[in-house]
């Protein structure tokens, strides 16, 4: 690739599992021999790059090698300023993985619009869907779009018109539903139907995400994630379900591929 892919996670609403994503994208891409950069635009929670201090401090104290990410935190830069730190610290990088602050910020607006897959990640309720569009109160149709929704509708009219010139492919927008393990069947049902109506107006793709399971935070002290077999001890039923969502959510963001995938030593 003549520049790396850029993977971004937004969603100005807290609490959607945004950085846990993220970690394991990242990681899942490692695993495939892929060199990745990553950038928490969070600086002052850093959960992302905290999660990838673990898990060196855990290589370290082990003695063992795992496929990772370099992580660095963005703070007090303008737009301009934030490009030229990601594009130096990322060259030669295969892959940039962009973790943005649960909030509105503008560094966070302008991330989301340089996108070549922007990763939208939601609870299954109607205060998450409401970042992207509101609905009626009765009838569960959309009404409006959100200024969020309006603001990735508009990049990606831009990005469409300089693609060609710029030699890249346009934006893929992807809302992931986080959590869908303990939504109630019938409000399940109207958030299929307005997901499906909102897709159709503004063009985002749905996939399924990371269902609510406690090894997310049992392993964010080790930094170590579902995909390190061999280093994380006996692993239950509920376990292998969940490596199992998460390659299916990395396959579903359908991320170019001209990577082979690398197996860590002592992994089963």
């Amino acid at each position: 690739m003549s520049r790396p892919h850029r993977i971004v996670f937004a969603n100005e609403k807290g609490g959607t599992g945004k950085s846990t994503t993220a970690v394991h994208v990242a990681v899942a891409l490692a695993y495939r021999g892929a060199n990745v950069a990553a950038f928490d635009l969070d600086h002052r929670q850093r959960t992302m790059c905290r999660y990838f201090e673990n898990r060196a401090e855990t290589m370290q104290r082990r003695g063992i090698d795992l496929p990772t990410a370099r992580c660095h935190v963005v703070e007090g830069m303008n737009e301009a300023a934030m490009e030229r730190f990601v594009e130096e610290r990322a060259a030669g990088a295969d892959f940039v993985v962009i973790d943005t602050p649960g909030r509105d910020d503008p560094l966070a607006r302008h991330a989301a619009t340089t996108a070549d897959t922007l990763v939208t990640p939601m609870n299954d309720s109607f205060v998450d869907f409401d970042l992207i569009g509101q609905v009626e109160g009765e009838s569960f149709k959309v009404r409006k779009l959100s200024f969020y929704a309006e603001l990735i509708w508009e990049a990606r009219i831009k990005r469409s018109r300089t693609s060609i010139e710029q030699n890249r492919a346009q934006m893929d927008w992807v809302v992931v539903r986080n959590r869908t393990g303990y939504t109630e069947a019938r409000n399940m049902g109207r958030i299929n139907q307005a997901l499906a109506e909102m897709s159709k107006r503004v063009g985002f793709r749905v996939a399924k995400g990371l269902s609510e399971r406690v090894i997310y935070r049992e392993l964010f002290p080790s930094g170590l994630t579902l995909l390190d077999k061999g280093h994380l001890g006996d692993l239950g039923t509920s376990h292998l379900v969940a490596r199992q969502e998460l390659r299916g959510l990395v396959a579903s963001l359908r991320l170019p591929d001209n990577t082979v995938e690398i197996v860590p030593e002592g992994a089963q």
